[in-house]
């Protein structure tokens, strides 16, 4: 990858419930958390990694934020909202653009984990402050403008194995 070097201060953003999903859809398999912080890191100087997850209430949830915890993650929960009629809610964009645009003058690169292209808008932010952005995530299941926006797209696709486990 250009411009990359081992003093870059690097944050890592993770939207666990967009990739949790490509991952299932698109290979029917589970993401593998510690290879992918160690891909994103890329030997740069870790600053914060957080995984933004939306608490379900659903069997291991408690078991899996606390390996995320293990791997590095500071995770940040939300409860989803069931609305009346049965809808349910549960994203954190707002969080993940919030935290990012408050960390970027303690970073020189952001590593956005995932694919939703409403995220765009945060790219372009983040560069106009003077910090490297870079995407990661399953490029078939990635909007093209985010793609095209960032720095640099890393696409898991490539490599599905690295970033996969098989869901047993």
């Amino acid at each position: 990858m250009a411009n990359i070097h081992k003093d870059q201060r690097v944050a890592v953003f993770v939207d666990i419930q967009n990739l949790y999903y490509s991952a299932k859809n698109l290979y029917d398999r589970k993401v593998n958390f510690n290879n992918l912080l160690d891909a994103a890191v890329h030997n740069r100087r870790l600053t914060r990694a957080i995984a933004y997850v939306i608490q379900a209430d659903t069997p291991d949830e408690g078991n899996f934020f606390e390996a995320l915890r293990k791997i590095g993650f500071e995770v940040k929960t939300k409860k989803l909202k069931e609305f009346y009629g049965g809808a349910k809610k549960g994203d954190w964009d707002m969080g993940i653009a919030i935290d990012a645009v408050n960390m970027a003058p303690k970073m020189d690169t952001a590593v956005l984990v995932t694919g939703d292209g409403d995220f765009e808008s945060l790219v372009k932010h983040l560069q106009a402050k003077g910090v490297r952005v870079e995407v990661m995530a399953f490029g078939k299941s990635t909007a093209r403008e985010l793609k095209e926006s960032a720095d640099n797209f890393i696409d898991m696709d490539n490599n599905s194995d690295r970033y996969l486990i098989d869901d047993n």
